[in-house]
């Protein structure tokens, strides 16, 4: 492949995969905030608010691409890409709250929820297809030098373990009837949401300010 048709062909590639990422995410947590409401699943619930914020970060890398492809300087890019960080941080921190709670809640209440057959099937579904799209991801930002879309793609993997956090905890409670295991599924969420709150709340720009 000519270097002229790596320049247009990889980035249209990290858009396409941007732009997947954003449609399914959105569907995904429409599906999984239902369901999970529905069975009273607290981790159910909670994977379907993180897809959200994978989809605000999906969009900023989107309008970032963009705008790397109109030629705005570096430095602006920066700043607009901390500013993005930070706000998505913040839903981290926010998110964990409401995990952390939530399923403290639960245990101390005993709430049981329901068998979510079709949590379980959401959950697999997104275990097969998270680590793809990260895969893909990783090589159109390794193709155009990207920085930010390779952070994007450490989102998308850090999806894929809580599709399998989701899993594990949803076919406890479905096949041996341990309601308590939802709620501890929920609370492993908690510290790599704080983890990633932290490092997008400590966004520094190359301009110094």
């Amino acid at each position: 492949m000519s270097k002229t048709v790596t320049r247009t062909y990889w980035p249209k590639i990290a858009l396409g995969l941007v732009i997947f990422t954003i449609l399914y995410n959105i569907v995904e947590a429409g599906f999984a905030v239902s369901f999970g409401f529905e069975a009273e699943s607290i981790s159910l619930v909670g994977f379907g608010f993180d897809s959200l914020i994978e989809v605000s970060a999906a969009c900023m890398i989107f309008w970032r691409l963009t705008q790397e492809f109109a030629h705005v300087s570096a430095c602006q890019l920066e700043a607009n890409e901390r500013f993005v960080r930070r706000f998505v941080g913040a839903t981290f921190i926010l998110l964990a709250v409401y995990v952390m709670y939530q399923s403290i809640m639960d245990l101390w209440l005993q709430t049981r929820p329901s068998a979510s057959i079709l949590g379980l099937i959401l959950a697999m579904l997104s275990l097969s297809i998270m680590p793809l799209l990260a895969w893909g991801k990783m090589k159109a930002a390794h193709h155009i030098g990207s920085k930010a879309l390779r952070l994007e793609a450490k989102e998308t993997i850090a999806c894929s373990l809580l599709s399998f956090i989701l899993l594990a905890g949803l076919s406890l409670n479905a096949l041996f009837g341990w309601w308590w295991a939802d709620p501890v599924a929920g609370m492993i969420m908690v510290p790599w949401l704080i983890k990633e709150g932290r490092e997008g709340l400590r966004g520094k720009s190359c301009c110094g300010d």
